[in-house]
């Protein structure tokens, strides 16, 4: 295969995953949702940090399940009290660092 084969496969692909991407983010300001539709799509930032989130809460440190499960539980109220999810991310970084520092390793 010479480099111009290979050019045009990396830009193919390239188009391949950015148009549906795309097409959302440039349609979304002509399209119109219910209120239920529009709830539903503001609860997806909160949904995904969870399924990001939650399969590090038991593994964050062995020795010390706590700290995991005090940054999950520190993320869910933020997240809960409907605070941004980089507020959430960063609370739950801070509250499993203070208490790595307390009970050490």
């Amino acid at each position: 295969m010479n480099s111009t084969n290979i050019l045009v496969l990396i830009v193919g692909m390239a188009l391949v995953t950015y148009i549906p991407r795309a097409i959302p983010a440039v349609l979304i300001d002509k399209m119109r949702f219910g209120a239920k539709m529009e709830k539903f799509l503001k609860l997806i930032p909160y949904t995904a940090m969870s399924a990001l989130i939650f399969p590090g809460v038991f593994t964050v440190d062995t020795s010390h399940p706590s700290i995991g499960i005090v940054g999950g539980a520190v993320a869910g109220v933020l997240a809960w009290k409907k605070c941004p999810v980089m507020i959430c991310v960063l609370a739950a970084i801070a509250a499993d660092f203070v208490l790595y520092l307390i009970l050490g390793s």
